[in-house]
C-alpha cells in the first residue's frame, strides 16, 4: 500500500499563496482605516464649523479666540484627531479679524484644499491641509 502525502513543493506553493493573500488583505485593511480616519476628521471639522457659526450668532457676531470657548454650551467636547497623540498634525484653528480658519491634516493628500483662505497654512506647504473658513 502506497502512502499519500504532500510534497515539499506543494507545501511551499500553498504557503506562498496564503502569504500573498494575507499581504493583500492587510494592505486593503490599512487603506480602509485611513479613509475612515479622514472621514472622521472631515466630520469633526464640519461640526466645529457649525458650532463656530452658532457661537458667532449668539455672541455679538464675533468668533471665539480659541475652540475651548465652544464647550460645554455648543459642543460636548472639542474633537481631537482619531490617531490621538500619535497624529503628526492635530486639528488647527486660526482666529482672524472678522473670521477664522479651521484645518485638519488628512492622510489622503488629495483631500487637501488648493485654495487655503487667509490665515490658513498654504497648500504649497509640505503638509497638505483641508481647511474650512467662516461662512459669514
Amino acid at each position: 500500500m502506497k502512502k499519500r502525502a504532500f510534497t515539499l513543493f506543494e507545501l511551499l506553493v500553498s504557503i506562498s499563496i496564503i502569504g500573498i493573500l494575507i499581504a493583500v488583505a492587510s494592505l486593503s485593511y490599512g487603506a480602509a482605516q485611513k479613509k475612515a480616519r479622514d472621514a472622521r476628521r472631515i466630520e469633526d471639522i464640519t461640526a466645529v464649523q457649525k458650532a463656530l457659526e452658532m457661537y458667532y450668532s449668539q455672541n455679538g457676531f464675533l468668533y471665539p479666540n480659541n475652540l475651548s470657548l465652544l464647550t460645554p454650551g455648543l459642543m460636548q467636547k472639542v474633537p481631537t484627531d482619531p490617531k490621538g497623540a500619535a497624529a503628526t498634525c492635530q486639528y488647527l484653528y486660526y482666529p482672524a479679524s472678522g473670521g477664522y480658519c479651521a484645518c485638519i491634516c488628512p492622510e489622503d493628500r488629495t483631500l487637501g484644499n488648493s485654495n487655503a483662505p487667509n490665515g490658513c497654512p498654504s497648500a504649497a506647504s509640505p503638509q497638505t491641509y483641508y481647511c474650512l473658513k467662516n461662512q459669514q
